[in-house]
């Protein structure tokens, strides 16, 4: 009986991945999307941000117009100035008109509008500067609450 011989040649090599690799595409992979998550999130929030800061630039807007609404004609037979900070409200509250979901009253955010009305100038002609601040709140992600402040200003001439 005669026994077979061992054949001490090598197997053929196998094509496949070591496990160093495998964790290496891994670690790529995860960090990849995690990346893209962040990038996200926090074009999420930018957004969000800028929806609340041009809904509280509206608001400003929405006061200057009121003042320059206002009645304010020095050359009439009875003059009239109804353009002072005696006839608008120093301060109002108003809810920030940005879409969102709301439960009785839970997620409404408010900011308040502060007037100033100060003559510039009398010499040679009336000048009147009416500025709205425009003050509102915004929270973060990570619950950290922070103020801003919308500053529109305009300059106004009488009614002629």
């Amino acid at each position: 009986m005669k026994l077979k011989q061992q054949q001490n040649t090598p197997r053929a090599k196998v094509r496949a991945f070591t496990l160093a690799e495998v964790a290496v595409a891994l670690a790529i992979a995860v960090l990849l999307v995690a990346s893209i998550s962040l990038g996200f999130v926090q074009s999420a929030r930018q957004a969000e941000w800028s929806a609340y800061n041009l809904a509280a630039h509206s608001l400003a807007l929405q006061g200057i117009e009121q003042a320059r609404a206002a009645k304010w004609d020095p050359l009439a037979i009875v003059p009239v100035d109804s353009c002072t900070t005696n006839n608008f409200p120093p301060v109002t509250t108003n809810q920030l008109d940005v879409p969102m979901s709301v439960t009785n009253g839970i997620g409404v955010t408010y900011a308040t509008n502060t007037w100033t009305i100060t003559m510039v100038s009398t010499n040679p002609y009336p000048l009147k500067m009416i500025r709205v601040d425009t003050t509102w709140r915004f929270v973060t992600g990570r619950g950290i609450s922070r103020l801003y402040t919308n500053t529109v200003a305009t300059l106004r001439a009488p009614d002629q």
